[in-house]
């Protein structure tokens, strides 16, 4: 397709015509990947590979932080197809769920550094909605089920500009890209502003504390977007490097707590800063503090050109009004949700002096590192297992992950360890319960209902003494 029309691609052409021959994708170890000129090339080799997928159709993309990201992305525009990004954690029994939502006939995965092209064996969608969509990102949402938020170039760009803006993020820095680029986060923070402003990246998969700090070493990054974890991590390390042309870090994906942000700032000299959206509208807020102290929960202002309403003090959910909202949910919308240019957010935010504050939920969706789990997904799982009479799913707050799944279990003759195994085989390492508490009885309320945020409270009052409960290990971020 021509460029015309696509704000993405029409950015690429200004970008690659301004920078062409310089460095666009380093590795950990500062060796230059690609140019602006290799990833063009790369992309017009993808086209011809793509030109046999039908046009319109949804293309699942599982690379992992591979530097032909951003060439597959220009490929797939270019040939009139719908990327839907998934992270390489996606495991089997999760991924046909999401390809059979979203009708994905054609996958592509990396296998050895080489693109995969591979039928899902999965009908087609048949049509979309209007506007047909140019991109797909996946929720959970508060759905027992996967589903895709469609978005149009326009959106996606206007979410790129307002990050760059309010962060202060130009060509001259340089992004240490070890975030997923399948999430929302790392899609908008890294690869649109490299295709869309010639931000160039580091790419690198290897989250290892030392192994991140090398490379922020190595490669003089000036950008750091990172997840809570990362800077607990990083400031835990014996000895750290000196890092002095690192000037911005962010963190997003869970509530960054006041001493994992002064602790990084005691090893390293430079501020965290909290960033806060979700992938049905990209950047919501962002502190752009520099004063000294923090604030556990507090992710500062409303970013460039978004509006947020809100009709009440104190805890309240709030409206976001942006030009980067996406259009709607697919298969099934939810417009009291998302629609026209607006999105709800399922969390309470207070306004403080230092700006907004995230307080809590409104929904039993459980927020784990910026990815949502529906409860009611892993209990359906658990109820299978032979034993299980009720199971209860409900999240506790966790400092480095924002949340973290735990399952009351009440049946016969059950044992920890057989639980364990059976959810290691059935869920994603990042759905399976952190903890398996068992009980005699599940309580309920005098309407006979179970109460997750009473369960979840009564299970901080214990601790890790809870008759029964074995900690389980839950791999990731």
């Amino acid at each position: 397709m021509s460029a015309a029309g696509h704000p993405i691609l029409e950015a690429w052409i200004v970008t690659r015509e301004r920078l062409g021959s310089t460095p666009a994708i380093r590795d950990a170890s500062n060796a230059v990947c690609r140019t602006y000129d290799d990833i063009e090339a790369e992309a017009l080799r993808f086209q011809e590979r793509f030109a046999s997928i039908a046009a319109n159709s949804a293309v699942a993309v599982q690379l992992g932080n591979e530097p032909a990201w951003p060439a597959v992305l220009l490929a797939l525009w270019r040939s009139r197809l719908v990327p839907l990004p998934l992270g390489a954690h996606v495991e089997e029994v999760e991924l046909r769920g999401i390809l059979e939502t979203c009708g994905v006939a054609t996958l592509l995965s990396s296998s050895g550094g080489d693109i995969q092209i591979r039928s899902t064996g999965v009908a087609p969608q048949q049509s979309w909605p209007t506007p047909a969509p140019e991109f797909l990102k996946l929720t959970s949402g508060t759905t027992a089920a996967p589903r895709g938020i469609r978005f149009r170039a326009a959106q996606l760009l206007a979410d790129c500009d307002q990050i760059c803006e309010t962060m202060g993020i130009s060509d001259s820095d340089l992004n240490f890209g070890v975030l997923p680029f399948s999430h929302s986060y790392g899609f908008s923070n890294l690869l649109l502003p490299l295709i869309c402003r010639g931000v160039p990246l580091v790419a690198t998969s290897d989250r290892l504390p030392r192994a991140m700090l090398d490379g922020l070493e190595r490669t003089s990054a000036t950008v750091f977007p990172g997840m809570p974890v990362f800077f607990e991590k990083l400031a835990g390390i014996d000895s750290p490097a000196s890092l002095p042309v690192l000037r911005l870090c962010i963190s997003a994906g869970a509530p960054l707590t006041a001493k994992v942000a002064e602790d990084f700032t005691r090893a390293f000299s430079v501020r965290v800063h909290s960033f806060y959206g979700s992938s049905e509208c990209g950047g919501i807020a962002y502190d752009r503090s520099e004063a000294a102290g923090y604030e556990d929960g507090c992710v500062g202002e409303p970013m460039c050109g978004v509006r947020i309403e809100r009709d009440a003090p104190g805890p309240r959910r709030i409206t976001v009004h942006s030009a980067a909202v996406g259009d709607g949910y697919y298969p099934v919308e939810d417009p009291e949700t998302l629609s026209g240019g607006r999105f709800v957010p399922g969390d309470f935010v207070e306004w403080r002096e230092r700006g907004m504050v995230i307080t809590g939920r409104s929904t039993d969706v459980i927020n784990i590192a910026g990815r949502k789990l529906n409860p009611g997904e892993v209990e359906g799982r658990i109820a299978r297992f032979p034993g299980v009479r009720q199971v209860v799913v409900f999240g506790v707050p966790s400092a480095l992950r924002g949340e973290e799944p735990i399952a009351c279990i009440q049946g016969d003759q059950l044992e920890v360890a057989a639980l364990q195994r059976y959810c290691r085989a059935e869920l994603s390492a990042w759905q399976t319960p952190r903890d398996f508490w068992l009980v005699d009885e599940i309580p309920t309320n005098e309407r006979g209902k179970t109460s997750r945020r009473a369960l979840a409270e009564e299970y901080q009052k214990r601790g890790k003494s809870s008759a029964g409960a074995a900690v389980v290990e839950s791999s990731g971020t």
